[in-house]
């Protein structure tokens, strides 16, 4: 299975970005320890800070991959771009957030991403692209 994790804005700021919300990791440093717990699968791990390179990594990701684990992060509240992206390939689309958005500003409380993810992980910090690997592993079976 060929899984691609989608990054949006600021979450390359991992590690360093409020501690206290996102954790002290590094979303690297993260990879290397999905990479090595989930062997059987090709993970792939693509970061941008611009809307439309996420959307254009969506595109190929639906010829490359089986499935996409997506945090959109602030563009899940604003991007109806990414909304159609996401609407639009064939592959399954797991939307993440490592926070619960839903115990935070009220903004962040809507996704337009929602509709057409086949589910939606958040708040349970780094573990959440984790329980969105082991759904899309469940999924295969």
């Amino acid at each position: 299975m060929k899984i691609l994790i989608l990054n949006g804005p600021n979450l390359n700021l991992l590690g360093e970005r409020e501690p206290s919300v996102y954790g002290d990791v590094s979303f690297d440093q993260y990879f290397t320890q999905l990479k090595d717990k989930f062997k059987s699968v090709e993970l792939n791990y693509k970061q941008s800070n611009h809307e439309g390179e996420l959307i254009d990594a969506l595109h190929i990701a639906s010829r490359q991959v089986d499935a996409v684990i997506l945090n959109a992060a602030a563009y899940t509240h604003t991007s109806i771009a990414i909304a159609d992206a996401v609407k639009a390939i064939q592959i399954p689309v797991i939307e993440v957030h490592i926070s619960n958005v839903h115990a935070r500003e009220d903004y962040r409380k809507h996704s337009y991403i929602a509709p057409f993810a086949k589910g939606i992980i958040s708040g349970f910090g780094l573990q959440s692209y984790e329980l969105a690997l082991q759904s899309c592993l469940y999924e295969q079976k």
